[in-house]
């Protein structure tokens, strides 16, 4: 029964999170999800820490150091499992980057967000084949609750190259 190991790995993620994190982050937020390899599903969670905001210039525009941590299930596909690349083991990463938003507090679209993270992850997959991979999120967040797509793979710089695509709704805690 999978439920309560996904669970233990989100509380595990938590506690790794609060700890790895800095107290100069304004924001964690405890994500989860399904994600997608083809149309094959399977859990997944994330701890992820943003902090504080920064503008660009005079653009409008606005940034913040992003940093998370998570957690995708493995899955049994049959036409995988003797191939180098399998689907079944789960798959730990830690990643880095950046959040953009633009707009200031009354305009409309200001809850929109864009991030871009450089990550590493443990084992090698269909999915996520190289050591390294990119995270790509486009998302929506007000006050403490978020949803977003997100997608992981190496871009197409090793093969398999298929990725991970997954529907995230989030969670956050202040922590100034």
């Amino acid at each position: 029964m999978r439920a309560p190991s996904g669970f233990l790995h989100l509380l595990m993620a938590a506690a790794l999170a609060s700890a790895a994190l800095p107290a100069a982050a304004a924001q964690v937020e405890l994500q989860a999800g399904r994600s997608y390899m083809d149309s094959h599903a399977t859990n997944t969670v994330f701890a992820e820490g943003v902090f504080a905001e920064h503008p660009l210039g005079d653009t409008g525009l606005h940034w913040a150091p992003d940093v998370s941590l998570g957690w995708i299930d493995g899955r049994d596909i049959g036409r995988y499992r003797d191939t180098r690349y399998g689907t079944r083991d789960a798959i730990w990463l830690a990643a880095g980057g950046v959040r953009l938003s633009a707009g200031g507090p009354g305009d409309w679209y200001r809850h929109f967000f864009y991030s871009f993270q450089v990550a590493l992850h443990s084992g090698r997959t269909q999915a996520l084949s190289s050591a390294y991979e990119f995270v790509n999120s486009v998302g929506w967040q007000w006050r403490h609750f978020s949803v977003q797509i997100r997608h992981i793979s190496n871009g197409k710089l090793h093969q398999p190259n298929r990725g991970e695509t997954m529907a995230l709704v989030g969670l956050g805690f202040d922590l100034n």
